[in-house]
């Protein structure tokens, strides 16, 4: 992660602009639960899927019995499946959010609503299909789920938040609020919320910081030349910082940083999603030069380009110390490292059931970046990630990831800039009865970039 999670000045403005605005938003404290709504959302999350599989597409597997649900109870039940990539690191993390807003839209709190999520997956991987329960679904289901769905939630209420001076400013947010987050959406037209304000709105703190690219990069994951014979392709990239008051505690989302990126490539659409949350903070350090916070987050990471593909899930403590060298210089560092629960990583050698070649497995990762911003017009940064992962369902395996990547930006006109990137992925495979693979992806990138804050 090469952004560092900071506070702009703009946040009193938005307040300001909170307490002035004509017509207040409906996010009021609204705290209320609806145990009853939630679960019968929660349910429907379940039975809708269930429901198609059975009677349109008349899937066997979802076929279930009293005698597969009993059998699904026991702990030796518990396997590895073999869907394809994108199913497990992709589809699975999203449908877990659906658990969790079911819930959490309904004003339970974080820690119910990943019970919710969790309890949601338990229930699918024991009822929902004749297949053995999985172990890598309600992992990727659970943890995935939990990081999207708190990420939607956050991001939601803050659109909903912001002032809105007409009653077509309110609609237009409602919708964009809805997309990000459809639970929520439901359940503020079931409360006739939906485009409506009231008296004493409480006032949002929070700040998204935004940055979209458009640009070409031009890679090589075979000759290992990326200058003289390397592709080129067009690829956009949105990176959201969203921050919510500079305090030094820091709660479960009042951080976290999200890069998706796609491109024309050979690989897939989407070639990268990374998601960093705070998850517990404190000051520390306070002896020392500059100001320092110590962090616990949760990643979620999917890589996915023509050399290798990657996905994992994982928890981290983090050091982030901010130097101020001058009046107009700023120095920001992030180093951090812990255990990655479950990470995926492709095995040539692999054919596990129908679809799966890839092997899964826990495992360690390290991170370290630096950022220099001067001028309030030019920045300069590095980034490394580094990963250990053994592998636990697959062939005898261990595997190690290495990412860097170096960047400058500098602002031409307002809020537009243009942005360079280079940078080199490596993945390498060493396998006990097979000959080591390793994997290299060189890049460059050069984008134009546009930058907003709400």
């Amino acid at each position: 992660m090469t952004d560092s999670i900071t506070v702009s000045m703009q946040q009193t403005k938005w307040i300001s602009d909170r307490i002035n605005a004509k017509l207040p938003d409906s996010i009021v404290n609204y705290q209320k639960k609806n145990f009853l709504r939630a679960g019968i959302e929660w349910f429907s999350i379940q039975a809708i899927p269930a429901s198609v599989n059975y009677f349109i597409r008349k899937d066997p597997v979802s076929h279930i019995s009293f005698k597969n649900f009993f059998s699904h109870l026991k702990f030796s039940a518990w396997t590895w499946d073999d869907n394809l990539f994108a199913t497990n690191q992709i589809a699975h993390p999203y449908h877990g959010q659906f658990y969790f807003n079911s819930f959490r839209s309904n004003n339970f709190s974080f820690l119910q609503s990943t019970l919710a999520t969790v309890a949601g997956s338990y229930i699918w991987e024991t009822a929902g299909e004749t297949e053995p329960p999985s172990i890598n679904d309600i992992i990727n289901t659970s943890f995935g789920g939990t990081i999207l769905g708190e990420m939607t939630h956050r991001l939601s209420h803050h659109v909903l938040a912001r002032p809105s001076l007409t009653k077509g400013q309110r609609n237009k947010k409602e919708i964009l609020a809805m997309l990000i987050n459809p639970m929520n959406g439901l359940n503020r037209l079931l409360d006739g919320r939906w485009g409506n304000t009231t008296k004493g709105a409480v006032i949002d703190s929070s700040l998204v910081h935004t940055e979209v690219e458009l640009g070409i990069r031009r890679f090589d994951a075979k000759e290992h030349n990326v200058l003289s014979r390397g592709k080129n392709d067009i690829y956009a990239r949105i990176k959201l910082i969203y921050n919510n008051d500079d305090v030094d505690k820091k709660k479960p989302f009042d951080d976290f940083f999200l890069n998706l990126e796609i491109g024309s490539d050979d690989s897939s659409m989407v070639n990268a999603v990374n998601v960093y949350a705070s998850l517990y903070g404190n000051r520390i350090l306070s002896n020392l030069t500059g100001r320092h916070r110590g962090i616990v987050s949760a990643h979620f990471d999917f890589l996915r380009n023509e050399a290798f593909y990657y996905g994992s899930q994982s928890i981290n403590y983090n050091i982030f110390s901010n130097y101020n060298i001058s009046k107009r210089t700023k120095l920001t560092t992030i180093l951090g490292g812990g255990p990655v629960v479950l990470a995926a990583v492709p095995d040539p050698y692999l054919h596990f059931g129908e679809s799966r070649t890839y092997d899964y497995g826990p495992g360690a990762d390290v991170r370290a970046s630096a950022t220099l911003s001067t001028l309030n017009r030019f920045k300069f940064g590095i980034d490394y990630r580094g990963g250990y992962f053994v592998t636990i369902s697959g062939n005898k395996s261990h595997h190690y990831l290495h990412t860097a990547s170096t960047s400058a930006s500098v602002r031409i006109w307002k809020n537009f800039g243009v942005n360079l990137y280079s940078g080199y992925f490596r993945l390498e495979g060493h396998y006990q009865d097979h000959n080591n693979v390793n994997k290299d992806y060189p890049f460059i990138r050069l984008a134009l970039a546009y930058n907003s804050e709400y």
